[in-house]
């Protein structure tokens, strides 16, 4: 049996499943009935237009949108005021994932549970390929990881560490079975690292079965120099994760990568882009024309290095891979979500407690695990720092958010739009609802929250998931299990 992880071990917190009364013989015994739902008087938001009008759920589909409509409903919600959006799509995100020692502090049910509070009800996650295992073998263990877990829905991208001729046939039967996307990482020399050989070999790979490279894009192999280092000059504090990982190495590797898909002529995603750097050789790259993708995450539009300088072991909270930049940088990565040189706004949720986890690195930044939570706080922050701010207006919203990781991960438009025929994952959101965000008050299974005391405008108030509803005004009314695997298709 799987050792219990550290926050769930903290005797102030309960279990997802105790908190909410779902055990698992209530998830055996529960069966669900969907019901006609009736969403009226909001207005609908879309990637490209928004509009007065009324919804109507049945099944786990949109089976109609109009005006004042008049029909025998299940259950009416009303929606005047608030906005009715896509469900959240959420491409980046890595629940009970083993790394450095521990394990990410939510699974895919407190995981889940805390997304669909955010407003989020799709998840791409990321199995993971350790050497000597078989892409299968790791599909399955992620599989089993979610299944009877999950509360909305979820797909996987599959991260390669080892490429052999055996594993790119089965990169081809995964993409068959749905699984249309493969990260590689250019960093972590030793675990994650492929060399640039089998990186160019994966893309290629991918220019005959349609499938999406992914790219971790720092250059591991400068940022191993300057670790060790700063650790054989005694410079063992949090802030030295950051200075050891320079933003011209996350260009440099950025260009790296690019080049390669390039050669291979196929497309390439950017994962987690940081810096204002990185985002130069996207943008040059797309100005000539290249199918080259990228996303950023809220921390990096919203934290900055000055989090490092916290005082004692506070700025361990803010070790992720790559690093928080300096804040001066922070409005060229609005203007690349802007003018599209971005194209979605993922989280990188990989939380771990400062409890037992991060605590791990007190005397060595370089084993603080990687990573922070995200999940649920991701379209609140986005709203409120983009929208209200005019940064990005309200179509640009939903695209960031939902349809344009729908379009580039085969989900569209199945999910990422309302429109009749699309899965029922709908979100009606309150633009005027202020909350603080707070680690007592938010569901993510973690003793910390990065934006602690940060009020934001704009919050998730109903969720659906497939026709489901899994928020009401405001409560947990899902039940574990009830999320499924989404099949992804390939690129047109």
């Amino acid at each position: 049996m799987r050792s219990a992880r550290p926050c769930e071990s903290r005797g102030d917190r309960i279990s997802v499943s105790s908190r909410w009364g779902w055990g698992p013989s209530a998830i055996e015994k529960k069966t669900f009935a969907y019901m006609r739902i009736l969403i009226k008087n909001g207005t609908i938001v879309t990637a490209v237009d928004h509009y007065k009008g009324d919804i109507v759920v049945e099944d786990e589909k949109i089976a109609l949108i109009g005006t004042t409509l008049e029909m025998v409903a299940d259950k009416v919600i009303e929606a005047s005021g608030k906005y009715v959006l896509p469900g959240g799509i959420d491409v980046h995100t890595h629940l009970d994932m083993p790394f450095g020692g521990t394990t990410s502090a939510d699974d895919f049910e407190s995981g889940t549970i805390a997304a669909a509070f955010g407003g989020t009800t799709t998840v791409v996650d990321f199995a993971i390929q350790y050497r000597g295992q078989t892409l299968q073998h790791a599909w399955e263990t992620w599989m089993k990881k979610a299944e009877r877990k999950a509360v909305t829905d979820y797909s996987f991208h599959m991260i390669i560490t080892e490429l052999t001729d055996q594993t790119e046939l089965e990169m081809d039967a995964l993409v068959r079975e749905g699984v249309t996307s493969f990260k590689l990482f250019m960093a972590y020399r030793g675990i994650f690292m492929l060399d640039d050989g089998s990186i160019f070999k994966a893309l290629l790979r991918t220019a005959t079965n349609g499938g999406t490279i992914c790219m971790h894009a720092e250059n591991g192999d400068v940022i191993d120099v300057l670790v060790q280092r700063a650790l054989a000059e005694g410079r063992t504090a949090p802030k030295y994760h950051a200075l050891t990982r320079p933003a011209r190495a996350e260009a440099e590797a950025t260009h790296r990568a690019i080049a390669l898909a390039e050669m291979a002529d196929v497309p390439v995603y950017i994962v987690h882009l940081s810096s204002a750097e990185a985002l130069e050789m996207v943008t040059e790259a797309r100005s000539r024309g290249l199918p080259t993708y990228a996303e950023t995450c809220p921390q990096y539009l919203f934290l900055s290095y000055d989090n490092y300088e916290e005082p004692d072991f506070e700025g361990a909270k803010y070790v992720m891979s790559p690093p928080l930049r300096d804040r001066a940088k922070q409005d060229q990565l609005w203007r690349g979500l802007k003018f599209n040189d971005l194209q979605c706004v993922s989280t990188d949720h990989c939380p771990f407690c400062m409890k037992e986890q991060k605590e791990l690195g007190r005397n060595d930044f370089s084993k603080i695990p990687n990573g922070a939570p995200g999940i649920e706080t991701r379209m609140s922050l986005v709203f409120d720092g983009g929208v209200r701010q005019g940064r990005i207006s309200l179509n640009r919203f939903v695209e960031l958010t939902s349809t344009s990781p729908a379009k580039i991960f085969g989900l569209f438009p199945r999910k990422g739009t309302i429109a009749p025929g699309s899965d029922a994952d709908i979100v009606v959101f309150d633009p005027n609802r202020t909350m603080t965000l707070s680690a007592r008050t938010l569901h993510m299974k973690v003793d910390y929250n990065p934006y602690e005391g940060r009020q934001v405008t704009g919050a998730t108030d109903t969720v659906l998931s497939r026709g489901r509803l899994v928020i009401e005004n405001g409560q947990f009314v899902g039940r574990p299990g009830s999320g499924v695997f989404v099949k992804r298709g390939t690129r047109s």
